[in-house]
């Protein structure tokens, strides 16, 4: 009997209108050019289980390597939020109890507090979470003070079974494996120790990031996406 290898992909509709709008939207906003007054900001965030140790580990010598018992204990959830700005190589990594609206929002308040305190509008590209919305800076924040934050945010949704395009998605992904594989973490405040330790060594590797599609690859996915009586003409 031959052994199958799976591989699992998000894998877009067929003829799907609505897909291409939002794949073409998404597109355009990583074409534009460069500017630190209206910068191009990447969210994604995704939950860790936090496992502890029921044995103290053996530390590594020169005959062998670090022995780690195969019990583990569990210790609850977190969830990491990733920003990052693919033309200028910022990154920030965060991590919370939780994933509500209300930790998303405050998430995306702080960075528009701090770093882009001088910044009159965003584009903030994420997926289509029922925590990203308009309406969670309503319920973390008085009235005014959420109509100030959204007025500054352009939101550009990433498709359904497209979060593929979202440049942060591609972030976290190196973050796992960069930071989280192959290791137990047990705390909250030890991850965020440990991811915040870690923003700062990508920025280094990675000035900037271009999302690079080749025209014939863009084209065929969009028209396989379009509905049957549309024809995609490109850019």
């Amino acid at each position: 009997m031959t052994r199958r290898k799976i591989e699992y992909w998000v894998i877009p509709p067929d003829a799907d209108g609505e897909f291409v709008a939002h794949m073409e939207e998404v597109l355009e906003t990583y074409e534009t050019a460069y500017d630190p007054a209206h910068p191009v900001v990447c969210m994604d965030e995704q939950p860790v289980q936090l496992i502890g140790e029921t044995r103290v580990p053996i530390p590594a010598t020169k005959e062998h390597p670090e022995r780690i018992d195969y019990e583990y204990e569990r210790k609850g959830t977190a969830s990491i939020f990733l920003f990052a700005e693919p033309l200028s190589g910022f990154r920030q990594a965060t991590a919370r109890e939780r994933r509500t609206k209300d930790d998303w929002a405050h998430e995306v308040a702080q960075l528009l507090d701090t770093r882009y305190a001088g910044v009159e509008r965003i584009t903030l590209v994420c997926d289509n979470l029922n925590t990203h919305t308009k309406g969670a800076f309503y319920e973390a924040f008085p009235p005014e003070k959420a109509r100030d934050y959204v007025r500054r945010i352009d939101f550009v949704y990433t498709p359904k079974h497209g979060s593929w395009l979202n440049v942060a998605e591609c972030e976290l992904s190196c973050l796992t494996s960069q930071c989280l594989s192959d290791r137990r973490i047990g705390d909250l405040a030890t991850l965020q120790a440990e991811i915040a330790a870690w923003s700062p060594m990508r920025r280094r590797e990675t000035t900037s990031r271009r999302l690079a599609i080749h025209d014939r690859q863009s084209q065929s996915e969009i028209e396989a996406a379009l509905p049957e009586n549309l024809v995609w003409t490109g850019h």
